[in-house]
């Protein structure tokens, strides 16, 4: 992190700390998650386009493959089925059927609010990725064969923050709903592993550079994060 990042980190998180000043602690952690995952994307973003990032990016997609044979990926050969299983999990066929099976689970529960935040939140969600990638327009990697399917620009990742913008809002939604501390637990755990999973799994298809997947990840995050604060004051 260079000088002037790290002056204007500081710069963010004190503004971060006048603005949150006698607001309850969650919201305030929440509002400071935001804040610094608005930051690093931003940071991150604007390391991309000046290309800082673009030799970790290729050497980190060619460490996921066989130096021998490019096409295949490290690994016994069932790896590349777990990988294409896995980033399935973030396409938009199963993320919506997960986003019409909670919405019924709310709706059945009579939480209807929270039904109308996770909506909105998702489907907003989803139209803001494909702006940014549209925005940035950062070409796929090409240093290795692609072992999926793609049709968009690389930055950020889709699949990650649509992954992260739908399970990690329904964890936070659904969480509340549930009683019990380790439902609660469970459920925003899980909704972590599949973000990451799902994450991991893009660099390993070939599809997308790791700096697509953490900016996707940090964006899906302050997306969550951000529905969550807006449905503790609504719902």
């Amino acid at each position: 992190m260079t000088s002037h990042s790290f002056q204007k980190l500081r710069d963010w998180i004190s503004v971060s700390i006048r603005f949150l000043r006698g607001r309850e602690p969650i919201m305030m952690a929440g509002l400071l998650v935001v804040v610094l995952g608005t930051w690093g994307f931003i940071e991150l973003a604007d390391e991309v386009i000046e290309g800082s990032t673009g030799d970790f990016d290729r050497w980190a997609v060619e460490k996921m493959r066989d130096p021998d044979e490019p096409s295949r990926p490290i690994g016994p050969p069932w790896m590349a089925s777990i990988g294409r299983d896995l980033t399935a999990l973030g396409g938009v066929a199963v993320l919506t059927l997960v986003i019409i099976a909670s919405a019924g689970f709310l709706v059945v529960n009579r939480s209807y609010r929270t039904m109308v935040v996770l909506v909105l939140s998702t489907t907003t969600g989803i139209t803001a990725s494909m702006l940014l990638k549209h925005f940035f327009s950062r070409p796929r990697p090409d240093v290795v064969p692609h072992l999926d399917q793609v049709y968009t620009s690389s930055f950020p990742s889709g699949h990650s923050m649509m992954s992260a913008l739908v399970y990690l809002t329904l964890g936070a939604l659904i969480a509340p709903v549930l009683q019990r501390f380790w439902l609660r637990f469970y459920v925003l755990t899980l909704a972590i592993v599949i973000t990451g999973l799902i994450g991991v799994s893009r660099v390993y298809m070939g599809v997308h550079y790791p700096t697509d997947v953490l900016a996707g990840w940090a964006a899906g995050l302050v997306w969550a994060i951000g529905c969550w604060l807006i449905a503790r004051q609504t719902v």
